[in-house]
């Protein structure tokens, strides 16, 4: 039994529906995202406002914050590339913005078309547009536990990046396993350096299940000290730009996992299973999430009749 809560963050309406080839009507998002504010979510990835024509499944980024149902309590977050992007997420009144470089050279040029530097420096013109405004910053340090065109990354190297977001006046810090990388003791050992210079209450952990091991890593996270986790519906979600990254972990995985363990999360559970079994109806295929399709452990079954 624990007596710590565990903050899980929904990011399926921007970073799981991001890759989708059907579009999803705007209309279905913003039940989606209402949706999610019931379950119980104190965080919420919304959208992106980036270039349609980069990321054409979130051109209607400033529709879907216009027709969400605010819930108190509960953060809307976005996330923006530039300042560009920055001005019309905080006309969207945006609660969140989210910033996104990788630590891998190659990466951040494929994902971004520029080196790590210029993005952070872009990131300083960001956080000029935003001052004085009352919106929270997060910016996330990608290919943190490896780089799937360079392979693993120096500690020192992720930890001076940390530095230089913290150094910009952004508070929160989220540590992505972008492709799938990661491995529980690299992970207990990367969260224990940052924890040394971020408060457990600023950082997050973004794990993708790609090689079957993400909620181990969770679970390697959060015995080091981490209490922030993202997760999408459903285990939705990909990098378009890191070969071979499949979903996201799972939310309702992860919320069922928690509860078993005596950890508490304040979702409620079964409404988040009820939310993943419609999801192949919203994009149009089978999701890879676990627990909505064998049940909570607790829910049991009839004792079959002897033959």
């Amino acid at each position: 039994m624990s007596d710590a809560t565990m903050l899980v963050q929904e990011v399926a309406p921007r970073d799981g529906l991001q890759i989708e080839a059907a579009w999803v009507e705007t209309a279905d998002k913003i039940a989606l995202v209402d949706a999610l504010s019931d379950a119980g979510f104190s965080r919420i990835e919304v959208s992106s406002f980036v270039s349609p024509k980069a990321v054409p499944a979130l051109r209607d980024a400033a529709e879907l914050f216009s027709g969400i149902r605010r819930r108190p309590g509960t953060v809307y977050v976005a996330l923006v590339p530039n300042p560009k992007g920055a001005e019309r997420a905080l006309a969207a009144k945006v609660d969140e913005i989210n910033l996104v470089a990788s630590v891998s050279e190659t990466h951040n040029r494929a994902n971004m078309g520029m080196s790590p530097d210029d993005s952070i420096a872009g990131f300083a013109r960001i956080m000029e547009t935003v001052t004085g405004a009352s919106v929270l910053t997060n910016a996330t340090v990608a290919t943190a536990f490896g780089c799937p065109f360079e392979g693993d990354q120096p500690v020192d190297k992720v930890i001076a990046q940390v530095e230089r977001y913290r150094s910009l006046g952004i508070t929160g810090v989220t540590l992505a396993d972008t492709t799938g990388m990661a491995n529980p003791r690299q992970v207990e050992r990367l969260v224990a350096r940052v924890l040394a210079i971020v408060p457990a209450e600023h950082l997050t952990l973004h794990f993708h299940n790609t090689r079957g091991v993400g909620l181990a890593n969770v679970l390697a996270a959060w015995q080091a000290g981490a209490r922030r986790f993202d997760a999408a519906l459903g285990g939705l979600g990909g990098c378009p730009f890191a070969p071979g990254a499949t979903g996201n972990i799972c939310t309702e995985d992860l919320v069922s996992m928690a509860h078993e363990m005596g950890i508490r999360t304040g979702l409620d559970l079964p409404a988040l299973i009820a939310l993943s079994r419609d999801l192949p109806r919203l994009v149009g295929h089978e999701v890879p999430g676990q627990v909505a399709k064998a049940g909570r452990p607790c829910d049991l079954h009839p004792v079959p009749r002897a033959a």
